[in-house]
């Protein structure tokens, strides 16, 4: 694996992949794509010690050492020294991050009693990332306060080490295909209600992954599907319950975001993922759960096929190299990517959930660590969005949205309970 020069530790800027050059256009005075990740340790937190760890941290992730600029072409990263201030974690997560404050950094970190909550703008990670960001800053407290010894491998990174070249790579124009195929895709049902001002409603549900393992097992499915599956169903209740006379012809879809490291072999500490939409098509009669179940599946496995993936980077990577993206200035295609991302993006889906899987740390790290979180900022498009994350034998999800109406969550763990798995719900109190 080669190792950046350690004059490059710091390097001067780096331009943005090509999943975060759609971000800075698509942004509103009000939103911005962000995430959040938090673990909850077992005793409250020393800030001083963690300012410390951060401070190793960012200078062990160059990309997260540098502030969003605007270029002639293209926005950019330009390289910050430091690292953000450490603030307290609010009620309301996610809320619009601004160019110029946080010192310039496209993260926050918050700090609530045990809890040290990132939050992150997608134009420096994704999700994976993100977590072995919040990992690695973890070990590196853990190591301060306490003196324990952490093994680093995997997604737990050493900050004595040096970046590398593969983690600060652009992984989709290493690993687009020969040829692209269309990207053209039908609209999706669209939930609606009542907008929320600059509030994000959070519901958390915790359950067994034992018991969710198990019931997905006997269907032939992962965890995963079987989530898509109820939410499905879910969304499937709203569109019954609300209708909508202009959306009464459109499928209710799903979309699942990818992490394509495993399935590319890539190590890149930034952007790489995509996205599968599943969906039923409602207009073709009722399904059971068990027929659902096998549809998302077999839908999951065709679009998360190497090939398949590799033709869909090629489409987005062959937009970027276009003359019309190099040449025309940035102010120009600007409006432009806005429009595009309106009219394509989250339209395609009804809602979203992203699954980080099981988190995994060193058996050292254990006894420190109580519960990982996930969490997805407001859409651009669809008021309610979901995330987990699996621990220590519980996995929670969140669900985030910005109406005012909970239907869609309270379908979703209605039916998992009818289903026999118990669920224990949090919120934050809206």
């Amino acid at each position: 694996m080669k190792k950046l020069p350690s004059k490059n530790r710091r390097l001067s800027w780096l331009p943005l992949d090509n999943a975060a050059k759609i971000y800075p256009p698509a942004q509103t005075e009000g939103w911005n794509a962000l995430f959040r990740l938090s673990v909850t340790l077992s005793e409250p937190v020393d800030r001083q010690v963690l300012k410390r760890a951060l401070l190793k941290t960012v200078g062990r992730f160059p990309n997260f050492a540098m502030k969003l600029r605007r270029g002639f072409f293209w926005y950019y990263l330009d390289k910050l020294s430091g690292a953000p201030a450490i603030t307290d974690d609010v009620q309301n997560p996610c809320a619009r991050m601004r160019f110029d404050e946080n010192g310039g950094f496209s993260f926050r970190v918050r700090v609530y009693g045990r809890r040290i909550a990132v939050e992150i703008f997608h134009v420096i990670t994704d999700g994976a990332g993100g977590l072995s960001f919040l990992k690695t800053l973890t070990a590196e407290y853990l190591t301060i306060k306490y003196g324990v010894v952490i093994p680093r491998s995997g997604d737990i990174l050493d900050c004595s080490e040096e970046p590398t070249k593969e983690e600060l790579a652009d992984g989709f124009l290493t690993h687009a295909g020969p040829r692209s195929i269309p990207l053209r895709e039908p609209d999706a049902y669209h939930l609606f209600g009542t907008p929320e001002k600059d509030f994000l409603h959070v519901t958390t549900g915790i359950m067994s992954t034992d018991e969710l393992s198990a019931r997905a097992k006997a269907l032939g499915v992962t965890v995963t599907e079987y989530l898509v599956t109820v939410l499905l169903f879910a969304a499937a209740d709203w569109k019954k319950a609300k209708g909508g006379a202009m959306q009464r012809g459109k499928p209710v879809k799903v979309s699942v975001p990818v992490n394509l490291r495993k399935l590319f072999g890539c190590k890149t500490l930034r952007n790489f993922a995509n996205y599968a939409n599943v969906g039923l098509d409602t207009r073709l009669g009722e399904y059971t759960f068990e027929e659902a179940a096998k549809i998302v599946h077999h839908q999951l496995k065709l679009e998360t096929d190497p090939h398949r993936l590799a033709a869909k980077i090629a489409s987005n990577v062959n937009i970027e190299k276009s003359i019309f993206m190099r040449l025309v200035p940035r102010v120009i295609k600007n409006p432009i990517m806005h429009i595009a991302y309106r009219a394509k993006g989250d339209r395609k889906s009804t809602t979203c959930i992203s699954n980080l899987g099981l988190v995994t740390v060193p058996d050292e790290m254990r006894p420190y660590i109580e519960r990982f979180d996930f969490m997805l900022g407001s859409l651009a498009e669809n008021p309610v969005a979901s995330a987990a994350a699996s621990y220590d034998g519980k996995l929670v999800i969140n669900f985030t949205r910005t109406i005012s109406e909970s239907f869609l969550e309270r379908a979703f763990f209605t039916r998992l309970v009818k289903m026999g798995v118990h669920v224990l719900l949090e919120s934050n109190g809206n």
